[in-house]
């Protein structure tokens, strides 16, 4: 925003209104603003490049994410495992 000389959160959602036809509220552009977002819908994303001259790839930066696999034996283990004399079970991966 900085670059593009916008300063404010208002100023970011009269350029997103004036040159993308798109209205946010203020507690969503604030929310933008402060905290890392876990999901932004792509109207969004759209508009904020349109009103910021720019691409996705100039707001947001892929961080793949870390998954720690199960090894085969530590996967035994735990479908071997009793609570309460019925055998623990385990929800299919989503």
């Amino acid at each position: 925003m900085a670059s593009r000389g916008v300063w404010s959160g208002a100023e970011l959602g009269r350029l997103m209104e004036q040159k993308a036809g798109y209205k946010l509220s203020a507690p969503s552009i604030s929310a933008l603003l402060t905290e890392a977002p876990r999901q932004v819908k792509a109207q969004t994303m759209d508009a904020l490049c349109t009103a910021l001259d720019c691409t996705p790839s100039d707001l947001w930066h892929h961080t793949p994410s870390v998954i720690e696999m199960d090894s085969p034996e530590k996967e035994e283990q735990e479908q071997q495992k009793v609570v309460n004399d019925t055998p623990r079970r385990r929800l299919p991966p989503i």
